[in-house]
């Protein structure tokens, strides 16, 4: 099981405080969220089977950029 960050980049304040909502709604830690208001990103560490759920999550609010990275 690795770790893995993704991080989604939104055009609106509302889609940052929207996603964490849902984020922390299915279970995910708020320690492992990380907003970003200055570039409007939230960057969401987690471990690879969580991986479907929260990018599924992340694509509801129509981020412009979705990525990840190994840790």
């Amino acid at each position: 099981m690795s770790n893995l960050t993704i991080t989604a980049k939104y055009d609106s304040k509302d889609g940052l405080r929207n996603v964490r909502e849902d984020l922390i709604g299915v279970g995910i830690e708020s320690d492992r969220i990380y907003i970003d208001t200055k570039e409007w990103e939230v960057k969401v560490a987690i471990s690879s089977t969580a991986e479907p759920e929260v990018t599924e999550i992340l694509e509801r609010h129509k981020p412009t950029t979705i990525y990840e990275s190994k840790r």
